[in-house]
């Protein structure tokens, strides 16, 4: 009776763990957006993920930061640290102090000045310029100048030259881009209020992968060979959700439909953005809308092409050249209409041709008299005329 009574124990146990075991393997887990409470954070993705550290390198992981003398790129030294404007008596004044770096309009005629600072909280941006946020109470505002690749400082794009405002809000659509998560404080008179803790600036690996604090639980668990993975591979996905996830923010400024910071890996886009379809002309913005610009590309028509196709995001990529050959994966250098003229010159230049740089036409500042604009590269891949020189 032992022996069977043992038995018997031993099969319901044996029946009990594979209920267990399947209902684990069929468990699908649901991605979240990343948030403050259920991120993992990039140490943990590195723990494992070794081979992709080169990201942390990145303008995406970089494109927000809090200000140290190495993340913003414009000088504090005495000569280099101040911005005239069109207005005699009004210039801008970067200093860098014990308690921080600010911003201060100097008004007035000398020596009777007055001067207003903010301090900056966070930096934005990295690689063809920066601006530069400043909180006031629980709000959140762009400080009026800002430091422009080749230029130095400038008025920030939307100010106007010569008068001292602090006054332009942030919205989380810009925060979305710059950042991982802002948590909104839901106010119907103002729309730049937040919670000043917890931000997750840059783009971090869970804002593509999504929140990875399940996965690295059940990556951790003894049961780990029957829980689900619990994170999103982008490379997995279909071509359209591949594409909608560098539209988050390669997309445009289209409004949202839904709450800031609640875009989940693998989702539909046009669930929260109100999109339109542009007709084919050249109106669409070089910075402002770069996967619809690519949409319009006969590469893209003609192929299964995404923006993986020739960026890997995990690596710096700025040697044209090397982009270039990518064309060449599905092009031969023979293809070009130039190469009776120029032949194996042209290797390497198909970038430059074919996506040139362009002047931004939503990014303007006016500064003493100049329109200065950021020579962005477009990603409507087709025959620019100017650069043919047959």
């Amino acid at each position: 009776m032992n022996r069977v009574g043992l038995l018997t124990i031993a099969g319901i146990s044996l029946l009990a763990a594979g209920a267990v075991a399947a209902e684990l393997a069929a468990a699908r887990h649901r991605t979240e957006a990343v948030r403050a409470d259920n991120a993992a954070g990039d140490t943990a993705c590195l723990s494992c993920h070794q081979q992709k550290a080169s990201f942390e390198q990145t303008a995406h992981r970089l494109t927000s930061s809090l200000p140290t003398r190495s993340s913003i790129l414009g000088s504090f030294s005495h000569g280099e640290n101040v911005l005239r404007t069109a207005n005699p008596y009004l210039y801008f004044r970067m200093d860098s102090t014990a308690t921080g770096f600010y911003e201060t309009a100097v008004m007035g005629r000398a020596p009777d000045t007055s001067t207003y600072s903010q301090r900056i909280a966070y930096v934005t941006g990295l690689r063809n310029g920066q601006s530069y946020l400043y909180w006031l109470g629980d709000q959140l505002y762009q400080l009026p100048v800002s430091y422009w690749t080749g230029i130095g400082w400038a008025n920030s794009p939307g100010y106007r030259d010569g008068r001292p405002n602090f006054e332009r809000p942030i919205p989380p659509r810009c925060l979305e881009c710059h950042t991982s998560g802002f948590q909104s404080v839901a106010d119907p008179s103002v729309i730049n209020r937040y919670r000043p803790t917890g931000a997750l600036l840059g783009i971090t690996c869970e804002t593509c992968h999504g929140s990875g604090r399940d996965h690295v639980t059940h990556e951790r668990s003894l049961l780990r060979a029957l829980l689900p993975s619990a994170i999103v591979n982008p490379a997995r996905l279909p071509r359209a959700r591949q594409l909608d996830g560098c539209a988050l923010c390669h997309g445009g400024t289209a409004l949202l439909r839904t709450a800031p910071f609640s875009y989940v890996p693998g989702q539909a886009l046009e669930k929260r953005f109100a999109l339109s379809t542009a007709p084919d002309s050249g109106a669409i913005d070089v910075h402002g809308n770069q996967v619809a610009l690519l949409e319009r590309s006969r590469c893209f028509r003609s192929s299964q092409l995404t923006c993986a196709t020739c960026h890997d995001v995990h690596l710096q990529q700025r040697d044209i050249v090397a982009l270039s050959g990518r064309c060449l994966t599905c092009h031969t250098v023979q293809n070009c209409g130039l190469f009776p003229r120029h032949g194996r010159e042209l290797v390497g230049r198909c970038v430059d041709c074919h996506m040139p740089l362009l002047p931004s036409t939503t990014l303007i500042s006016i500064s003493l008299g100049r329109r200065l604009r950021p020579q962005l590269r477009t990603h409507w891949i087709k025959v620019y005329p100017q650069f043919d020189s047959r």
